[in-house]
């Protein structure tokens, strides 16, 4: 990333299967995963990046794109990219090597961020497009050699009425397919070999996963009772107990697949033993409640109380545990603050599920000020507690330098050490410990 907000300076940072991001308020955590999930849209997704839409609002351009180093004026763009390792199977499904990379130049648009230019490079090939005033361009090319380079104009059909379209690269494979099997005439399209070179290339982008699911920092507010609705995803968990109360009606058996897995969770974080949901009529359209089970602390018979009655954390917990478990989720969670009204020992245990869920395809990246989150997962690395290695995880320090920010990108020993660690990082958590215990 380059001049994107606090981040000025070219930066580059390694995400793993497990990222954690610490550091000060204001220092870019929120932004760097708001650019996570423009990425993705710029690439994979086929639709503008949206740097207001929830639960992310970076602002207009100007708010986001970085100002010069004196504080007057700004950068005419921002840039970002990333390299990625293509899956084995897919690597081999589409004869490409393993290693991609992507990069993308926003610029303003009216008062939004748009991606003008993208590139992506891999297989000893590279295939970008560009929009301009003059239209919407296609380029090609061998990695090797730079001046080898192709230009063709998109058909309209592919494209908006205003002549702007933001594709991803799967759909620029089925173009190369047409240009292929068409008798064109188009002198500037590579030689057959190459075309299907690219054409294999370009096709390994044609993903089947979901948009990262990004979480807001405070989850909705638990309800005595809930009249059924469309459960469609959204950032503050609103939609969980129509999902929910939708499941149990719909698939009772991986009702109880979900219910078993979220039950194992809140026991071993102390907060619940069980959770149910209770109708308030015979009808699908009747209201409902969830309600938890909770152990009574003399040892009488456990018994079960709303949402509401139990405490915050349990309600802003319950979203995040239900992405993690429920069938078909994404496999990358965008996470702010998911410890938020939980006491210590329940912020530790999301720490082992967040190892956990790390070893099972799933990529996290977390924002947290938890050092017990941070603890749990340092030592469930040591004692080997689940199939997560200390190459797994990331641990991404924000230090504030002046006026701009700089990303740290520590790694863990097997012991679960931090490796690197700047002075700062050590400051920080040691003003974070003299706070708790009540030194400073």
């Amino acid at each position: 990333m380059e001049n994107y907000r606090c981040l000025r300076e070219p930066q580059r940072v390694r995400l793993a299967p497990l990222t954690l991001l610490v550091g000060d308020n204001s220092t870019g955590k929120t932004s760097f995963l708001a650019l996570i999930r423009a990425l993705w849209d710029a690439a994979f997704g086929g639709r503008l990046p949206d740097f207001k839409e929830s639960p992310y609002d970076l602002g207009s351009f100007d708010e986001i794109v970085s100002s010069g180093s004196s504080g007057e004026g700004s950068a005419s763009a921002f840039k970002a990219g990333f390299r990625a390792s293509v899956a084995r199977a897919q690597a081999r499904r589409t004869r490409n090597h393993q290693a991609i990379r992507f990069t993308v130049d926003f610029v303003k648009k009216a008062s939004a961020p748009f991606p003008a230019v993208r590139r992506l490079e891999g297989s000893g090939y590279w295939v970008g497009d560009s929009v301009t005033s003059s239209g919407h361009k296609l380029q090609f090319g061998k990695a090797a050699n730079a001046e080898e380079v192709a230009t063709t104009t998109m058909p309209r059909y592919w494209r908006h009425d205003d002549g702007i379209a933001v594709m991803p690269f799967g759909i620029v494979a089925d173009f190369f397919r047409h240009q292929l099997t068409a008798e064109a005439k188009n002198q500037s399209f590579p030689q057959k070999a190459d075309g299907k070179a690219l054409l294999r290339f370009t096709r390994m982008f044609r993903t089947e996963s979901q948009r990262p699911f990004a979480t807001a920092p405070v989850r909705s507010r638990p309800r005595r009772s809930y009249n059924p609705s469309a459960t469609r995803r959204d950032s503050e968990g609103d939609y969980i107990p129509m999902y929910l109360a939708h499941l149990l009606r719909t698939d009772r058996s991986e009702w109880e697949e979900l219910k078993a897995s979220i039950v194992t969770f809140g026991s071993s974080a102390g907060l619940f033993d069980g959770i149910r949901v209770r109708q308030l009529g015979t009808l699908d359209g009747d209201p409902f409640q969830i309600q938890v089970q909770r152990p009574a602390a003399d040892g009488s018979p456990a018994t079960y109380h709303n949402l509401v009655d139990v405490g915050y954390g349990v309600s802003q917990v319950l979203p995040i545990i239900t992405e993690l478990f429920r069938p078909s989720a994404a496999k990358m969670l965008l996470l702010q603050q998911p410890e938020v009204h939980l006491h210590p020992s329940a912020q530790a245990a999301l720490g082992s599920l967040f190892c956990e869920a790390a070893t099972k395809g799933r990529q996290l990246i977390v924002e947290t000020h938890s050092d017990h989150l941070i603890d749990r997962v340092r030592m469930d690395v040591r004692d080997s507690a689940t199939r997560l290695h200390a190459n797994d995880v990331s641990l991404l320090f924000f230090e504030r330098s002046g006026r701009d920010v700089r990303i740290h990108s520590l790694r863990f020993d097997e012991e679960g050490n931090v490796i690197g660690a700047p002075e700062g990082y050590r400051r920080f958590f040691m003003e974070e410990t003299h706070r708790s215990v009540g030194l400073a």
